[in-house]
């Protein structure tokens, strides 16, 4: 599992039609508590994170199973929202 901050939207209007509804998703990765120059992109299906949270991402087989279905050619996908931490 990773984790990182969702620093922009992707929009893909040609695409297959397995990925039709779903919402694509810039990460800027997180290592050690602190922003990496690593990015990728993640799909979010029901999560509905935004610009600027922090999220867990899953990646591999684990992001299949994520959303749903082992037939769409999903290789990572946004399963939770990181809490802000309280003072």
């Amino acid at each position: 599992m990773l984790k990182g901050k969702v620093v922009g939207n992707i929009v893909s209007t040609n695409k297959l039609d397995k990925l039709i509804g779903f919402k694509f998703l810039e990460i800027q990765l997180i290592e050690n508590q602190e922003l990496t120059d690593k990015y990728i992109v993640a799909v979010d299906r029901t999560v509905s994170a935004g610009i600027g949270e922090e999220v867990l991402v899953t990646t591999g087989s684990g992001a299949r199973v994520a959303v749903g279905n082992q037939d769409i050619p999903v290789d990572a996908a946004v399963v939770g929202i990181v809490d802000k931490k309280q003072a």
